[in-house]
């Protein structure tokens, strides 16, 4: 039973079949901004802490955003890799040793990609398994939202934060107005009045150009083995398969297989860092944040990927300066937004309760385990597997043995 306040997060599932592959209207627009809430911190952090060059990370970031949209047609988000993010910022490690993790990375992916073993993998994978993927991710993006972003321009802050949250519960019934584009205009309206420093804007301005950066041998070797190696888990089971399943769900008209995810998830790493860009994946939790703001087609990250070429072309030299302005707990209803839209796909196993539990053990290996989301994966299809054939028995509880369907 989901409470009835939860269920204006549910993402809508509309058909998909006969709609446009790119639309550029209000409604794009505001699921346009459904993602920022994870991306824009992240690359931030990784320009002021790493040195990673802002017009670089900014103008590719874009670029790979509107190549996406135009690919697949559907809001597919691409994102920062989480865990060499993380890598980055606690090891302070170098920009070339993030090119060289990005390279190993894709080539990585693209040969997985290219050979079947994704789509091996994924259809060894049952359902409650994804599910409980998508539920831990869910659940970690919500407690950052609550914990890091919401108080974090302290009581006033937590009244912005409120009255976001309001206005969008209070417009998500309505088609005339998206409350996202009306939260973002009221974050915008708060820097303007409260943050702006209006003396130093034209210190901002300037156009620039990505960097072309070479790795070294050594700068391959430690990305290769401080970065690559620990992301390869959460990219299998979040940014491939857990992704081709929430395309599933909320665009069963244009579901992408494992393999297409995979290939363009390589293509990106094996270009961005020439170009000093961030390591980036596709991922269920921007899809969810797209499809709950309200994108359907390939347009939202093409406009969503116009705002970041704009700030690498022009703003670049004051690009944390600009984006520190901006009020971090309307970001982070967005964030809280996007992790209860993925938490909630969870509802269609509701009725299986051994499914559901096996779904909630995923979840918290993923939230409280180091490497979660990999042992949740093992895990999670083992006990899955041992339910099914009858070695572990659950008295009262009937399981359904519908195969997982993999494009």
């Amino acid at each position: 039973m989901i409470p009835p306040m939860l269920a204006r997060f549910r993402p809508t599932v509309t058909p998909t079949s006969r709609a446009p592959r790119l639309r550029f209207d209000r409604h794009e627009l505001a699921g346009a901004f459904g993602d920022i809430g994870t991306d824009l911190p992240l690359l931030v952090a990784l320009v002021v802490t790493c040195g990673l060059d802002a017009a670089s990370v900014c103008i590719v970031f874009g670029a790979l955003q509107v190549v996406t949209g135009l690919v697949y047609g559907i809001p597919m988000p691409v994102q920062p890799l989480k865990v060499m993010a993380a890598i980055m910022l606690t090891e302070r490690l170098s920009p070339g040793t993030l090119a060289g993790g990005g390279l190993v990375i894709g080539a990585t992916m693209l040969l997985l990609a290219a050979t079947g073993v994704l789509g091996w993998m994924a259809r060894l994978v049952p359902k409650e398994v994804i599910r409980g993927i998508q539920l831990g991710l869910g659940m970690s993006l919500a407690t950052l939202a609550l914990r890091q972003y919401a108080g974090a321009d302290g009581g006033s802050g937590y009244i912005l934060a409120l009255v976001a949250v309001a206005l969008l519960l209070a417009l998500r019934q309505q088609q005339r107005i998206p409350g996202p584009l009306v939260v973002m205009g009221l974050g915008l309206v708060y820097a303007l009045v409260v943050k702006l420093p209006g003396a130093s804007v034209l210190e901002w301005v300037g156009f620039e150009l990505p960097t072309f950066r070479v790795p070294t041998r050594d700068e391959l070797v430690q990305g290769a083995l401080l970065l690559a190696l620990p992301q390869i888990p959460l990219s299998v089971t979040n940014s491939i398969i857990a992704t081709s399943q929430t395309t599933r769900d909320l665009f069963p008209g244009r579901s992408v297989s494992v393999r297409k995810l995979g290939l363009t998830y390589g293509v990106m790493n094996l270009i961005g860092p020439w170009f000093g860009g961030v390591p980036v994946c596709h991922g269920c939790g921007g899809l969810a944040g797209f499809h709950g703001f309200g994108a359907r087609t390939g347009g939202a990250p093409i406009l969503y990927g116009a705002m970041y070429l704009i700030l690498g072309l022009v703003f670049a030299p004051g690009f944390a300066e600009l984006v520190h302005v901006f009020p971090m707990p309307v970001l982070g209803v967005v964030l809280l937004f996007e992790g209860v839209a993925l938490m909630m796909l969870v509802r269609d196993i509701a009725a299986d309760r051994s499914a559901l539990w096996v779904a909630f053990a995923v979840a918290a290996a993923a939230v409280g385990l180091p490497y979660g989301y990999a042992v949740g994966f093992v895990v999670g299809t083992l006990l899955s597997l041992a339910l099914r054939q009858g070695w572990i028995q659950t008295p009262g509880v009937e399981r359904s043995d519908a195969p997982v369907v993999v494009d």
